[in-house]
Formats: structure tokens, C-alpha cells, sequence
């Protein structure tokens, strides 16, 4: 799968599959979440875009055709989301899904039905099913309350009433809040002419109640709440294919994470036959695009990219000889070499294996070379979210 490596980060990350619609077959969108460490803010959900999108700018302005994971932000956000793009505008499913804020893995999956029916999945457990015409505001409402009617004149919506045989009792108005403490006694030393004339304390009347009110009982004559009379909508046209979607051509992740070691790995399916994982859409994909990386990311790509046949020889040439053009990795550079060089020595020694190995041990006396020079010069930051090249590869291993 993928990992995120820097805390308080945008991540941004897309590949190109097979392009497909769904129209006439269900579509399955599957992966596996895992928060390494307690999420405090952060999103673990996936996009699918259509085919005209532009892979090179992808990013969170980017239109997508479905986002669909878990979204966590402090006590108030902990929830599935589930966003379906029509004619430009995204719809937020109308119901709550809680997510999983462990550190296990999870499997979210999504199931969008034919018959325009949906299901949401937590560890293969449903969470959340119904109709997408229900649960999305997609489409306008097939009936709207009638504007010309008006509530009868004489309709009475008034549920309790007055109790008319409830009489106010004679003289209870007269019945003080307080009354003078019989208890009380005046005391030994006071004194009339200094202290003034001695007054008993009250207490509440414990025969006071308060303001009367004259009791309610139930409407004999009560017709309810009153509800204009629903009509047809004029405005409605429904859409036989509102679950379908004409062009799924790409899968990307695009989020913010405060706490970064969040590992996803993904997998799209149409019509049950045809699977496209994430493995599979980012091999060698010369488009993919990814924002943020740590050293520890592209030392695992690299070690998978020494696992592959001869022609990985060129990538790696390649993807080595650019990271020496950037001021940003040099320093690291030769540490991830001498890693590499270390991990290779462990393994039997091949003939690809040893062209391999002379490649790095030269590279990593450039890389040496390079970083000593660039110790002497002023070193001006690259922007933390620039684009790599499309050198990248598969980060699946």
C-alpha cells in the first residue's frame, strides 16, 4: 500500500487505469485503511475521476466523479464520506456513516447498484444501504408542497386547550409569597434604642403555589398540524441512470493529515469480473504524481524497482540522476544509496544484480562528490508541495 510519512501535510497522488463506465453494472470501490497512530485531523478517503481530467494538476480543485472513505477531524467529524458528482456539483450523502478511529486496519467498500441502490461496508460489514435517490439530493423531489394552498379558516391545530370546569379557588389570590417566622424570638441584647425596633424574619408560605393556571385537557376537536397537499413536481425529470457514471479513468488520493502513518491500499471493480488495483494502476505510470515523499518512501521504491527485470535498470539510472539535479535530496542521497547497496549485498549475487550494484557505487561517489559541493553553496528550498516529475512509480510493494 501507500503510506503517508510527514505529519501536518496535503497529500496528493493519482494514476491512470483502464478507463470504464459503470452504466449496466455495479461498481465496487474497495481499500484498506490503517492509522499507524491516534488521528487527531485527517482524511483517509480515495477519489475516482473521469477521463477528461488533466493527471499532471491534480489536486484538491480537481473535479472527481465519486470520494468515498473515512474523515476524521477532533470529536465533532468522524464519519464515512460519500460524495457523488453530477452535471459539476458534488452531493454529500444525506446519512451519518460513523468510521473506525483505531489503529487497525480496516476495509472501507462501497457498492453502487444498477438499480441505483447502494451499500456501504466497514470489515465487510454493512453499515449503511438504501436508495441513492433518497439519500443524495441529486435529482429535485418528485412532489413539492403545493404553494397555493392555504390553511382553512376554521382548522384547529390547537392539541390541549383550556379546562373550563377548572375554577380559580376564592381568596387564592390573596395568599401571600411569605410569612412571618413563628419561631423566631427576639433576642436577649437587643437593644430598642440602638439597634431599632426588632422585626420577626419570614419564610416562605408553604401555602403559596405560585401563580394559579388553569389546567389544559385534550382537544376534543384537534385535526392536527396543518400540512400543504404535495403535488407533482414540475421540475423533476428522472434520470434512469443516475448511479452511472460515462468515464472512470483515474483513482487518486488527495488529503490533509495532521498525523501522518496512514497506510491505504485500494481496489476497483466493475460488474464483479474486472478488478484494477492500486498495485496495478500505478505500475510504471509515468503520470503519477506525488506531492509529498520522505526518504523512506523512495528507498522502498527503489528496492521494489530493483526486484523487476532488466529495463528497471533505466528507471533506476533515471530516477537517480534526477534526484542528483535536486538541490532538495541530495544530502540524502547517499544514505539511500549506501542502504541500497547494503540490502543488495545480502542477496545472491547475479550477473543483473552485480551491473546493478557498479550503477549505485558509482552513482554514490557522485552523490558524495555532490553533496560536498553543495555544503559550500547557498541552498535555496524548492516549495514543500512542488510536483515531482513523473519519474515515480509503483509504490506498492
Amino acid at each position: 500500500g501507500i503510506q503517508t510519512s510527514e505529519d501536518y501535510r496535503f497529500y496528493a497522488i493519482s494514476a491512470e487505469y483502464p478507463e470504464f463506465s459503470n452504466k449496466d453494472k455495479t461498481l465496487v470501490l474497495q481499500f484498506t485503511v490503517k492509522h499507524e497512530q491516534k488521528l487527531d485531523c485527517g482524511g483517509g478517503y480515495v477519489k475516482l475521476l473521469g477521463g477528461d481530467v488533466d493527471q499532471k494538476k491534480f489536486g484538491g480543485d480537481t473535479p472527481y466523479s465519486i470520494m468515498f472513505g473515512p474523515d476524521i477531524c477532533g470529536y465533532s467529524t468522524k464519519k464515512v464520506h460519500t460524495i457523488l458528482t453530477k452535471d459539476g456539483k458534488n452531493h454529500l450523502i444525506k446519512k451519518d456513516v460513523p468510521c473506525e478511529t483505531d489503529q487497525l486496519s480496516h476495509v472501507y467498500t462501497l457498492i453502487i447498484r444498477p438499480d441505483a441502490t447502494y451499500s456501504i461496508l466497514i470489515d465487510n460489514e454493512e453499515k449503511q444501504t438504501g436508495s441513492i435517490y433518497e439519500h443524495w439530493d441529486i435529482l429535485p423531489p418528485k412532489e413539492i408542497k403545493d404553494p397555493e394552498a392555504k390553511k382553512p379558516e376554521d382548522w384547529d391545530d390547537k392539541e390541549y386547550i383550556p379546562d373550563p370546569e377548572d375554577v380559580k379557588p376564592e381568596g387564592y389570590d390573596d395568599i401571600p409569597k411569605e410569612v412571618t417566622d413563628p419561631d423566631a424570638k427576639k433576642p436577649e441584647d437587643w437593644d430598642d434604642e440602638e439597634d431599632g425596633e426588632w422585626t420577626a424574619p419570614t419564610i416562605p408560605n408553604p401555602e403559596y403555589k405560585g401563580p394559579w393556571k388553569q389546567k389544559k385537557i385534550k382537544n376534543p376537536n384537534y385535526q392536527g398540524k396543518w400540512k400543504a397537499p404535495m403535488i407533482a413536481n414540475p421540475d423533476f425529470k428522472d434520470d434512469p441512470y443516475i448511479y452511472a457514471f460515462d468515464s472512470l479513468k483515474y483513482i487518486g488520493i488527495e488529503l490533509w493529515q495532521v498525523g501522518s502513518d496512514c497506510r491505504i491500499t485500494h481496489s476497483v471493480q466493475e460488474d464483479g469480473t474486472n478488478s484494477h488495483s492500486f498495485s496495478y494502476v500505478c505500475r510504471l505510470s509515468q503520470e503519477l504524481c506525488l506531492t509529498t515523499f520522505s526518504s523512506l518512501t523512495m528507498l522502498l521504491w527503489l528496492r521494489h524497482l530493483l526486484k523487476r527485470p532488466g529495463p528497471s535498470i533505466r528507471k533506476l539510472r533515471r530516477l537517480l540522476s534526477t534526484l542528483l539535479k535536486r538541490r532538495r535530496k541530495r544530502r540524502m542521497l547517499p544514505r539511500l544509496v549506501r542502504t541500497m547497496m547494503t540490502w543488495m549485498m545480502r542477496k545472491p549475487m547475479t550477473r543483473t544484480r552485480m551491473t546493478r550494484l557498479g550503477l549505485m557505487r558509482s552513482l554514490m561517489t557522485r552523490s558524495t562528490m555532490s553533496s560536498r559541493w553543495m555544503a559550500r553553496k547557498d541552498e535555496r528550498r524548492p516549495p514543500a508541495f512542488a510536483p515531482l516529475p513523473g519519474f515515480i512509480s509503483c509504490l506498492s510493494l
